[in-house]
């Protein structure tokens, strides 16, 4: 995700032709697999303490700094999660960071370049930690793990990390990256050897199945399911395992043997309660799904210009290729055999950006309120809806099969239609190592227009540019 910029400066203009050509020399040989994140600088960044009310906040869930953590991530929701252990080995939640930026669409990551967030379970060790990022502080989320490979899929240095510019990461503001970065340090310093991070293409609700059943991405989609489900009734740390080529969770060899990405599925042990928990959730989502369906929910294949980010930053420029953003994402509505019935371009949320956490909703335990999207804006041709429905008139579904067999993985009838993505290529945007000095009021910014600062809600923002600095072009041309 690195990427090299020019800087315009009124009394040095004299020296733009190197700065271009040194530039380009460089960029020419960066690779576009991930976020290419290497640097000889060092800071003290990553020795910043937990912050005292986070800590405080642990203790009232019945934590402490030094005990284990897990990361949940959701595309779609542009949100990050922070899970920590309790002394029964259970799991509360304890923050929710609104995304600043994330990159490509919904669904796993596959090839080098292709600048896909990836998804599934993945581990990240104290070794991939990054103290001296130049996106300011950094941590690889271990992709490509066991069954990535096994698939065929390339790339990697997939981070998390500061910003708020990707090209295939989570990426989040400085001021949380910091937070994140420190509560992971303690929790290794707790003896925790590996944070597993489950990233899933949105929250796992009945809703969201039922809206994207028809998805070619739907049987992986379930399969990481599972693993979130073993997490949602139990709330331990699920563990993951791979055989046949696919997700095992909580499971191991009834005859002891190593299981292996590659070879087929030998019986397996599991705990029969816990079994039978994730069982009847399945059921019951199962079960919602397809009266969602039954009830007219369509079907929706959504299609991102390039990745989205959480509201609350709609209204910031200072973000990696805003233009993708502005478009917003598009619903396609499909109907029942997959194919594209009406395009709905849903426009991003432009509610009042609040003065304080308090007031966007944002709690010391997470975000607790959604924000209301404004009315969605409807594409050419297509028919205006009265309200904010996601759903546009479909043709009347022809189904060559039973919807539950195509639910259940058991074929959809024919050929599911994929929308063209757009090829992306730009590059990011410019990393000033300068911060917010302490104590600076940054004003609230009114959120119908575009503005180089972040929301007031986040602080440690970088400043808007300096005297004489006239402006960062992209070099690539």
């Amino acid at each position: 995700m690195r990427s090299m910029f020019s800087v315009s400066i009124s009394s040095d203009r004299d020296n733009s032709g190197k700065l271009r050509a040194s530039a380009l020399a460089l960029a020419a040989a960066l690779s576009l697999s991930g976020c290419q994140d290497t640097t000889t600088l060092t800071s003290g960044r990553s020795l910043v303490p937990v912050p005292a009310q986070t800590v405080s906040l642990m203790e009232q869930k019945g934590s402490t700094k030094q005990s284990p953590m897990l990361i949940r991530a959701y595309k779609k929701e542009a949100e990050l999660e922070i899970w920590k252990m309790r002394a029964d080995g259970t799991y509360a939640h304890l923050k929710t960071y609104p995304m600043c930026r994330w990159s490509g669409q919904l669904g796993p990551k596959k090839r080098e370049g292709d600048r896909q967030v990836p998804e599934g379970f993945y581990s990240i060790t104290p070794g991939q930690m990054n103290p001296n990022s130049q996106f300011y502080l950094a941590f690889n989320v271990g992709y490509p793990n066991a069954l990535d490979k096994a698939q065929g899929y390339t790339g990697g240095a997939i981070m998390v990390h500061g910003a708020c510019a990707s090209a295939g990461c989570f990426s989040m503001t400085d001021e949380q990256m910091s937070e994140i970065y420190a509560i992971a340090r303690e929790s290794f310093a707790g003896g925790q050897r590996a944070i597993q991070m489950q990233t899933m293409p949105f929250r796992m609700t009945a809703e969201n199945l039922a809206k994207h059943r028809l998805d070619p991405n739907m049987k992986f989609w379930r399969e990481i399911k599972e693993g979130y489900d073993h997490f949602e009734v139990s709330k331990r740390e699920p563990q993951v395992a791979f055989c046949g080529r696919r997700y095992v969770f909580n499971a191991s060899a009834a005859d002891g043997a190593k299981l292996e990405v590659g070879a087929a599925c030998p019986p397996l042990q599991e705990n029969d309660e816990l079994k039978s928990l994730v069982a009847q959730k399945r059921a019951t989502d199962d079960s919602k799904v397809a009266e969602l369906a039954a009830s007219g929910v369509k079907p929706i294949k959504i299609q991102y210009a390039d990745g989205g980010q959480h509201p609350s930053f709609n209204h910031v420029t200072m973000v990696s290729r805003p233009e993708t953003l502005d478009k917003g994402p598009v619903e396609i509505v499909l109907d029942d055999k997959g194919r594209p019935a009406t395009a709905v371009a849903v426009a991003a949320a432009k509610a009042s950006q609040p003065a304080s956490l308090a007031a966007s909703g944002l709690t010391a335990s997470g975000l607790t309120a959604p924000v209301a999207p404004n009315p969605v804006a409807v594409a050419a041709n297509a028919p205006q809806p009265s309200t904010t429905t996601a759903y546009a008139p479909a043709e009347k579904p022809v189904a060559a099969e039973p919807f539950y067999k195509r639910w259940l993985g058991m074929g959809f009838g024919g050929a599911v239609a994929t929308p063209a993505q757009p090829a992306v290529t730009a590059p990011l945007p410019p990393r000033r190592e300068s911060a917010t000095p302490a104590g600076r009021d940054l004003k609230v910014v009114d959120p119908r227009q575009k503005t180089s600062e972040l929301p007031a809600l986040i602080r440690g923002a970088q400043p808007v540019l300096p005297t004489g600095l006239m402006a960062y072009s992209p070099i690539s041309r």
